[in-house]
């Protein structure tokens, strides 16, 4: 059995040879990534209702398909990606090529999550492959089912010289850590996250990372209760709450509250019932340890559980529960949720609670919730997440023409589509210059003359194209 240091060095030596370099190839392993979700899906559902009881439509939505448009995204336009782009010149340039080439970093580390355990791992290793790189992948070993599945497909279905799978927990993943990658991306929690900086500085490694934070949603203003219930349910117990981006506390006036309650309530049992244990749409905490700690978090909360509550640490179940005159204090303020608890906080205003969310961390995601545009531009202009959506949650994660990823302590970077491609690409900048006009390169050479610098002070300005006058007060 290879040691992880080989397993490095081997991919990178076939990234030496070059062989992930032209776009044939890239493309032919872009176009096995789909047949290997083509040909396995049933195989993948299963992994994924093993790990997390995840319903099919669920999985299929946020496991599949948000992997298979990505990838018939990437490939329909991963030719006109590849192309150089070419930058403005001043006169002292005219007559160089100048351009941005986008070059493979070499040999990349994707590290995924547990709570989407196939999306994860894929979806970053879609723009590692588009950007010709090879790639190392370590998915979660918490989602034991899907971990061994991803274990099994990559070799039969890509290069194993270009691509590597590497099981275990944080032990193998600290050893991994020890060798020198060309980029780290890493999807997971803020606390393994500096662990990863600290691996990486040693070798100067750049690093992405993609991690969580306590979502707002902001509710405020003229609203249909019913539909924003709806929408703020669907999007807080989808995955049972473990999701990065899932609302994980909602600020309103109490009016607004006593108004939204009656429609959530109503919204839970339309989705699951009026025994939300037995519905099969409703996924399960993924292990007995994080069912520990949401139940601790809820015990420890001085809120009032307005709806829900319930637990079954056997079955890893925790109901869709509601929590309100939450405080600022409180136990579900301190850290990211994950699961199917949804405080609710009051405010009395729409300053209060912009004032409220720019107090704290920048989130992965901020939604607002409001039929009244000025109140959406608003907090749009006077906060900072990674995403935002209005009168909607986590779809915004979904269209892979959106960059997707976080801002301060909720990460660094971005990915889907383009974006991912971008990540594992180097911008290189190159001009292309011949040996004409050395009479003019003259001008820059010892002796320095004033005359010859105020030419070539002419000759590199960068015009002020479309400037208007502007008055200093």
């Amino acid at each position: 059995m290879e040691s992880h240091k080989e397993v490095v060095e081997r991919l990178r030596g076939a990234f030496r040879s070059g062989v992930t370099l032209p776009a044939h190839f890239r493309l032919t392993q872009l176009k096995a990534m789909l047949l290997m979700l083509e040909d396995n899906e049933a195989q993948i559902l299963e992994a994924l209702h093993q790990d997390l009881a995840k319903p099919k439509f669920e999985a299929v939505l946020s496991e599949i398909e948000i992997v298979v448009n990505d990838l018939c995204l990437t490939i329909s336009n991963l030719h006109t990606w590849m192309q150089p782009s070419y930058v403005d010149k001043n006169l002292a340039t005219k007559l160089d090529d100048c351009f941005v080439r986008r070059e493979p970093f070499g040999v990349v580390l994707i590290i995924g999550a547990w709570n989407y355990p196939l999306q994860l791992i894929l979806l970053p290793l879609i723009g590692a492959i588009a950007a010709g790189n090879c790639a190392v992948l370590k998915p979660s070993e918490i989602s034991k089912s899907t971990e061994k599945l991803i274990s099994e497909l990559i070799p039969k279905y890509l290069s194993k010289d270009c691509y590597a799978v590497v099981c275990g927990g944080p032990e193998e993943t600290k050893s991994l850590l020890e060798n020198r990658f060309d980029h780290i991306f890493y999807t997971g929690s803020q606390n393994v996250a500096r662990c990863i900086l600290q691996a990486a500085a040693v070798h100067l490694t750049p690093v992405t990372l993609e991690l969580g934070g306590k979502c707002p949603c902001l509710i405020h203003g003229r609203i249909d209760m019913k539909a924003a219930a709806k929408r703020l349910v669907w999007a807080k117990f989808f995955n049972l709450g473990q999701s990065c981006v899932a609302p994980d506390y909602v600020l309103c006036t109490a009016e607004t509250r006593e108004a939204l309650l009656p429609f959530i309530k109503e919204a839970l049992e339309i989705f699951y019932g009026s025994e939300p244990e037995k519905s099969e749409d409703l996924g399960r905490i993924v292990t007995d340890r994080h069912w520990n700690r949401l139940v601790e978090l809820l015990n420890k909360s001085k809120g009032k559980v307005a709806i829900g509550g319930e637990s079954d640490r056997d079955k890893k179940y925790i109901a869709p529960t509601v929590v309100v005159d939450v405080q600022e204090s409180d136990a579900l303020m301190q850290e990211e949720i994950f699961g199917p608890i949804l405080p609710i906080l009051t405010i009395k205003s729409l300053e209060k609670g912009i004032d409220f969310i720019n107090e704290r961390e920048k989130p992965l995601a901020l939604y607002v919730f409001s039929d009244e545009s000025q109140i959406v531009t608003t907090v749009l202009e006077r906060t900072s997440s990674g995403g935002f959506c209005s009168n909607d949650g986590i779809v915004h994660m979904s269209l892979p023409g959106l960059p997707f990823g976080g801002v301060g302590a909720s990460g660094m970077g971005s990915y889907h589509g383009r974006w991912g491609f971008e990540t594992f690409s180097h911008k290189r900048g190159c001009m292309l210059r011949g040996w004409g006009l050395e009479r003019i390169n003259v001008l820059r050479y010892p002796p320095y003359k004033d005359s010859n610098l105020s030419w070539l002070r002419w000759a590199t300005t960068t015009k002020k194209k479309g400037w208007t006058e502007c008055t200093i007060m």
